[in-house]
C-alpha cells in the first residue's frame, strides 16, 4: 500500500473498510449479472467510463497510508482496460457446451475471488463471460472490494447502471421495508407489561447479546459439523444457486403471519439441518451451530437512490453500515429424524432475530471495535472479526432488489445474484430478490461441503414449509 506524506483533503477510509482490507483479511462482493441475449456487442468501455466510474469517487481511488498510519482514498487516473477481463472457456474436446460452461463459470468465480487486487489500482474488476450457460446467454461478474461499501451500497451502485427493460424512462422500484408486522402487534401491551417490554427486557437482551458476542469472538466456538471444519484458512469454494417464487414466499408469510425475511431464514435453517443429516447420516443434529446474519444498520423504510446515499448527512449513507447478529440454528431432537415440525424453524428465526433487533448489543459491539482500534490498531480488529467468523458455522446476507426486469445497454438481465468471498467460514448463503423471484446463492468450501446437495436441501426445506404452512406442494 502506497505511503504518502501529504493526506490533507483526502477522504478517510472508514474503520470497517480498513478491517476488510488488511494483512489478515481481504473481503470482496462478487455480483453476477446473467443476460437473456449474447453480450458480444456490449459497449463495455463507454458504459464503465460514462456510467460506472461517476457513481462514486471510490471507484477511481486507491487506498493509501499517511504519515500517522491513517488510511485515505486517493483519486487516480483509471485505465479501464486494466480492470476488464475476457476469459476464454474451452473444454478438453474444444468448443464447450452450456453445461460445460456451467462448471467452468463456477471454477472461474472461485478463482478470481481468491486472487488479490493488483497494487496501485482501484479495488474493482469486471469479468465478461461471452459464453452461454444453462442459465444465461452471457454473464458479467463485478468483483468489488468490501472496503468500497457493503452489499446495500455496492448492489445499489450496480443497479444505478441499469434501466428498466420495459420502459427505460420509468424509475426502478423496490419493495418497501417494514421491520414490524402489524398482524403481530398486541394492543393489550399496557401498564406493567408495557414497561417490561419497552425498557427492562431490551436492557436484559442488550447485556446478554453483547456478552455472548464477545464470547463468540474470543473463546466460544461452534461444534464441528458437516458445515464447519474450524479452519482459519481461506479455501477455494464452489457456488450453486436456486430460485424461489416471491409469490409463494408471500403465501407462507401470510399464512404464518411473519415477514419474508423470517420465512427465508427459516428455510435456510431447516435446509442446513437437512444437509447435515444427508451429508453425514450419523451426525448429531443438536450441535451448537450459529449463523452470522448480516444486519443493515441504516434507518430505512424503503430503498434509497444512489443520489440519496452519497448526500451529506444521509439517513441511508454510502459505505459499510452493517453488523453481525449471532443467531443459533434451531436444534433437532434425536428422535425427530423426519423433521416433524418444519414451521418451528421459521418461528424460531423470527423470535430470535426480532429480540436481537430490539436490543443494543450490536451498538455496544461496534463501540468495542472502535475502542480496540484506538487502543491497538485496525489489524487487531481484523483478527477479531476473523475469529468471529471462524467460531461460527455460516454467514447469511440478504439484499432486496428491483421489482422489474432491468437491462444494461439494451441487453435484458435475466437473473442477478451475489456472493461474499474472503472469510474463513465454510458456508455462506446470500439472498437477492429480482423481478418477482428470490435467488439464493450458496458459497461452500470445496472438498468439504457439497453445494449441490445443499441447494437440493434448500428446495426440500422450502417445499416442507410451504406444505405445512399453506397445504401446498
Amino acid at each position: 500500500m502506497e505511503l504518502i506524506k501529504d493526506t490533507e483533503g483526502l477522504e478517510p477510509v472508514s474503520p470497517t473498510g480498513q478491517y476488510f482490507n488488511s494483512k489478515v483479511m481481504s473481503v470482496s462482493v462478487l455480483a453476477m449479472l446473467e443476460f437473456e441475449i449474447p453480450i458480444d456487442d456490449l459497449q463495455t468501455t463507454s458504459l464503465i467510463k460514462d456510467v460506472f466510474l461517476p457513481i462514486n469517487p471510490r471507484f477511481s481511488s486507491i487506498m493509501v497510508v499517511g504519515k500517522k498510519g491513517g488510511r485515505k482514498w486517493k483519486k487516480v487516473e483509471v485505465n479501464v482496460e486494466n480492470h476488464v477481463h475476457f476469459p476464454c472457456f474451452s473444454s478438453p474436446e474444444g468448443s464447450s457446451s452450456p453445461s460445460d460452461n456451467d462448471s467452468l463459470l463456477k471454477s472461474y468465480i472461485s478463482q478470481i475471488a481468491m486472487q488479490p487486487y493488483p497494487e496501485g489500482q482501484p479495488l474493482w474488476e469486471i469479468h465478461i463471460i461471452q459464453y452461454p450457460s444453462s442459465e444465461a446467454q452471457g454473464t458479467i461478474i463485478f468483483k468489488l472490494h468490501h472496503a468500497l461499501g457493503d452489499g446495500y451500497s455496492l448492489v445499489g451502485a450496480l443497479l444505478s447502471c441499469l434501466q428498466r427493460a420495459d420502459d427505460p424512462s420509468l424509475p426502478v422500484t423496490f419493495p418497501s421495508v417494514n421491520n414490524s408486522s402489524s398482524v403481530n402487534k398486541d394492543n393489550r401491551n399496557t401498564g406493567l407489561r408495557k414497561v417490561l417490554s419497552s425498557y427492562f427486557l431490551p436492557l436484559v437482551d442488550t447485556v446478554r447479546d453483547f456478552c455472548w458476542s464477545v464470547l463468540k469472538s474470543t473463546c466460544v466456538e461452534d461444534d464441528l459439523s458437516p458445515i464447519r471444519c474450524g479452519s482459519e484458512k481461506f479455501p477455494p469454494f464452489s457456488v450453486s444457486t436456486i430460485t424461489f417464487s416471491l409469490d409463494c414466499i408471500k403465501d407462507i408469510k401470510s399464512c404464518l403471519r411473519v415477514t419474508i425475511n423470517d420465512v427465508i431464514t427459516g428455510v435456510i435453517f431447516l435446509a442446513t439441518r437437512l444437509y447435515m443429516q444427508r451429508a453425514s447420516p450419523n451426525s448429531n443434529l443438536s450441535t451448537n451451530s450459529t449463523a452470522l446474519v448480516l444486519l443493515n444498520t441504516r434507518n430505512l423504510r424503503d430503498y434509497k437512490s444512489l443520489r440519496d446515499m452519497v448526500r451529506p448527512n444521509s439517513k441511508s449513507p454510502w459505505g459499510n453500515n452493517f453488523a453481525f447478529l449471532h443467531v443459533p440454528i434451531p436444534k433437532v431432537k434425536p428422535g425427530d429424524s423426519q423433521f416433524s415440525d418444519p414451521l418451528k424453524f421459521v418461528h424460531k428465526a423470527r423470535e430470535v432475530i426480532k429480540r436481537k433487533r430490539s436490543s443494543f448489543g450490536v451498538v455496544l459491539t461496534g463501540k468495542l471495535l472502535e475502542i480496540m482500534k484506538k487502543c491497538r490498531n485496525a489489524e487487531a480488529v481484523a483478527k477479531h472479526i476473523i475469529r468471529t467468523l471462524k467460531n461460527s458455522s455460516m454467514v447469511i446476507s440478504n439484499v432486496m432488489g428491483p421489482m422489474e426486469k432491468l437491462s444494461l445497454g439494451n441487453h435484458p438481465v435475466k437473473g442477478l445474484y451475489y456472493i461474499i468471498a474472503g472469510g474463513p467460514e465454510s458456508l455462506g448463503v446470500t439472498i437477492f430478490s429480482y423481478a418477482g423471484n428470490l435467488r439464493v446463492a450458496v458459497r461452500a468450501e470445496q472438498g468439504f461441503i457439497d453445494s449441490e446437495l445443499y441447494t437440493r436441501s434448500l428446495l426440500d426445506a422450502f417445499n416442507m414449509i410451504l406444505h405445512d404452512a399453506c397445504g401446498k406442494q
